[in-house]
């Protein structure tokens, strides 16, 4: 019997789904097809009361995922907003918190920025501030051991994506919005870096119209599957000089009379954004 059920658990050649009437089946997928991810809505041959079989996803609203040289990972599908929570402790990845913002860009959907551990000494909001400047993105402090009514009321409704480096307090937020201890937490070490706890990627109902993508801690984030010639687009501060450049398919490198380039060197945006771009745009080009 084909029918249709949501991925919930997403365990990279193995799942779990969840039909609209609650049954939860363990799944596998036809000639090992690992193209799926968890929030896919999907088509499943029932085998019994435990096992089913994907057959395929149904058309997604979004899907976000990584690729460098040599593979790519689907992380969700079909969410309304991604949350990249940082943290004071360990220290913050800028260029992976960049990247995972220009990926979110890219796949159009809607980004806010968590920085957890708000209740120590030292919390750097200085450093945050100026990522509001930087990125155009919405900035949350919290602390995921005290008051998380924000994060909570602004995730209402939606289905939302959790995304960090491992260590930041994922598993603590996740916790805490669920008001149960369902995902694992580490400790943090001497060292102040976290350990890896979330070990894959899952789907949560925070209430009856309010669900959570929890998933596991990323260190890299490759970003080989952009284009050339749309990346600046990817850049909200660089739009309104796009199609202003000498040649038509500038790069925004060496080419002379670029407007993308004369913009950042006026001070219209950070000239650190603009070496982010170059960056991005050798890195998929090598």
């Amino acid at each position: 019997m084909i029918t249709i059920a949501t991925i919930v658990e997403d365990y990279g050649r193995r799942f779990v789904v969840k039909t609209d009437d609650g049954l939860l089946l363990q799944a596998n997928t036809r000639k090992k097809r690992t193209d799926f991810a968890c929030g896919d809505r999907v088509h499943i041959q029932q085998l019994n009361d435990n096992q089913a079989v994907i057959e395929d996803y149904l058309p997604r609203n979004n899907i976000l995922f990584r690729q460098d040289i040599r593979k790519s990972k689907l992380l969700a599908a079909n969410v309304d907003q991604v949350f990249i929570i940082a943290a004071v402790i360990p220290i913050p990845n800028h260029d992976l918190i960049q990247r995972t913002i220009l990926a979110t860009v890219a796949a159009n959907i809607p980004a806010v920025l968590i920085v957890n551990k708000n209740d120590l000494p030292d919390n750097n909001h200085d450093i945050w501030e100026k990522y509001i400047n930087l990125l155009s993105t919405p900035i949350i402090y919290i602390s995921a051991l005290g008051n998380i009514d924000i994060v909570r009321e602004k995730m209402r409704g939606k289905c939302n994506l959790l995304i960090g480096q491992s260590g930041v307090g994922k598993s603590t937020l996740t916790n805490a919005l669920l008001g149960e201890q369902i995902a694992r937490v580490g400790d943090i070490s001497a060292k102040e870096t976290g350990c890896h706890t979330t070990t894959h990627t899952r789907l949560f109902n925070i209430d009856n119209t309010t669900t959570l993508i929890d998933s596991p801690g990323i260190q890299s984030f490759g970003l080989h599957h952009l284009k050339n010639h749309e990346l600046a687009n990817y850049f909200p501060e660089m739009r309104e000089f796009l199609g202003k450049c000498r040649f038509h398919n500038c790069t925004h490198r060496n080419e002379p009379n670029c407007a993308i380039k004369t913009a950042a060197q006026e001070g219209e945006y950070p000239m650190e954004r603009l070496l982010f771009l170059q960056k991005i745009y050798n890195e998929i080009n090598q």
